[in-house]
């Protein structure tokens, strides 16, 4: 379980873990994930939808999105792994005057590669991707997008006409892939100008025909950046892959329980091995027989095996979203995810055997996870002493009128002696 100290990482390596729940968001650190700590709850009343670790720069910055229902949404970020947080006094992420659409809620945050260290994209209802080119200092709409002439018959799904999937193309700076619910897959070849639709193989259950050019109700996609042709893709019923960037979709619904489901991660060190958490049905949305199981294909979708060992496996009526599963870097790999009712798992083997991390939280929506290197870690630490000493500060300036009075008597009387003594010195020597 966790636990709320201050304790700074030393080692090589840390693990992060940044939890969006519908009620703020909370950071977890650990050296070696087995021993937690837990700051927050951050934006207390928020939603907070999306989070990512962009750790391109000197040192990692977090951003999240903050989704109030007073101000509505905006980014905020934290150059000390969330022990402070900047939110802009005016939100950044706007859509153009005229357009007649206002933002809603920010879905998803995603940083470009090394090369391109200023980009950052971001997914937003009602559906648009926007860019940055400035590390998030200013945003713009990508036009190709929003201008599409499908937009108009997009539709919202159960949790709104979102852009919550961000996929890039390491090998090819031109190319980009999104999810829309309800919209479908979309692709661009040239960074954004235009976009085509990319859903053929992929059904849309709830529409009379099944198979349309777009309107898929898309639920999560992912890849993995040594093979990103190979896509995976969780649908509102369906479970697909595609081995040409989107262009063709298979079914690969083997030996899971159900198809219906949103969340799914990649592993980060295999382009074969997969992880969902199925449930039982959109009418039921919570896993099948009250077992809580992860399914993990190690064969490109070929199989599936329930990785259950340590979750609970009776009267379990637990809910995953579409961004509540993620993996770190570490060899093996943890994969993490946290459910509606506020539990947050941890497997740090690969998934073969879980713990509780967290439990009585708020709803979880959102789970990343990031592992920092020791560099990282320094600049990080730099940043939280310069923010303490701060405080320290601020602190001492707040000190009562007595305190101040009775440090200057003091002082004072300090300087007397001081004086006294170097009065009496002097007439010895002069005698």
């Amino acid at each position: 379980m966790a636990t709320r100290s201050r304790r700074s990482a030393n080692d090589a390596t840390a693990t992060l873990l940044m939890v969006g729940t519908t009620k703020g968001a909370f950071v977890f650190r650990t050296d070696d994930r087995r021993r937690w700590t837990m700051s927050g709850p951050h934006f207390r009343g928020s939603s907070i939808y999306a989070m990512a670790c962009d750790a391109r720069g000197p040192r990692p910055r977090l951003w999240a999105s903050t989704d109030s229902p007073h101000w509505g949404a905006n980014l905020a970020t934290s150059d000390d792994l969330g022990a402070t947080w900047a939110v802009p006094t005016e939100a950044l992420v706007k859509f153009p005057e005229g357009s007649g659409l206002s933002l809603k809620r920010i879905w998803q945050i995603a940083t470009d590669g090394a090369a391109n260290p200023d980009q950052l994209y971001c997914g937003v209802e009602p559906a648009a991707l926007f860019q940055s080119t400035d590390r998030g200092r200013s945003w713009s709409p990508v036009l190709g997008l929003l201008e599409h002439p499908h937009r108009r018959q997009w539709a919202p799904g159960g949790g709104g006409l979102c852009l919550h999937t961000i996929v890039r193309d390491p090998t090819n700076a031109r190319r980009m892939l999104v999810a829309i619910s309800t919209g479908g897959v979309y692709r661009t070849d040239d960074a954004g100008r235009t976009w085509r639709a990319r859903n053929v193989g992929v059904r849309a259950q709830f529409l009379p025909d099944k198979h349309p050019e777009f309107g898929q109700c898309v639920h999560k996609v992912v890849h993995h950046p040594a093979r990103p042709e190979r896509l995976y893709l969780q649908n509102h019923w369906g479970l697909y892959r595609s081995d040409d960037w989107g262009d063709t979709w298979h079914d690969i619904a083997r030996d899971v329980p159900s198809d219906f489901g949103f969340a799914m991660a990649m592993h980060p060190h295999d382009p074969d091995t997969v992880y969902i958490l199925p449930l039982e049905s959109d009418m039921f949305r919570c896993v099948p027989e009250a077992k809580l199981r992860v399914y993990r294909t190690r064969d490109g979708g070929g199989s599936w095996q329930a990785l259950s060992r340590g979750l609970p496996q009776e009267g379990a009526f637990e809910t995953v979203l579409r961004d509540a599963m993620g993996a770190d870097a570490g060899e093996p790999a943890g994969i993490y995810f946290g459910t509606r009712s506020g539990k947050l798992f941890g497997a740090r083997d690969g998934g073969m055997s879980w713990t509780l991390i967290a439990g009585g939280l708020p709803p979880v929506v959102c789970v990343k996870a990031a592992t920092l290197a020791a560099p990282a870690q320094a600049a990080t630490r730099s940043a939280a002493a310069a923010h303490r000493a701060t405080g320290s500060a601020l602190r001492a300036r707040g000190r009562t009128g007595k305190q101040v009075a009775a440090t200057q008597r003091r002082s004072s009387g300090a300087r007397a002696r001081s004086i006294g003594k170097r009065a009496r010195t002097s007439a010895r020597s002069a005698r």
